[in-house]
């Protein structure tokens, strides 16, 4: 289980799992992903809607969000879909 803390308007997120001894506090980009992540969109619309908010100077932002969700999972904060049918 995950406990969440926003600040209003949303600009930062406080999340903790509950077995964790620290939070995690998302910022910027990394809120507007926390957001969208709504157990609906894949990692791929996610992407789409963060390609169309936010300028991808490097090229990187695809490599950066999938890294960032994997890390999100690891820290037992989302859990990725499994088993879903195309």
């Amino acid at each position: 289980m995950v406990a969440q803390v926003c600040t209003q308007p949303r600009a930062r997120v406080a999340l903790l799992h509950l077995d964790a001894t620290q939070p995690v506090v998302l910022e910027g980009p990394a809120a507007v992903i926390w957001d969208l992540i709504d157990g609906q969109r894949s990692e791929q619309d996610i992407f789409a809607e963060l390609e169309a908010t936010f300028e991808d100077r490097s090229g990187q932002m695809q490599t950066q969000v999938g890294g960032f969700l994997a890390s999100l999972e690891a820290q037992r904060l989302i859990e990725a879909a499994r088993g879903a049918s195309n």
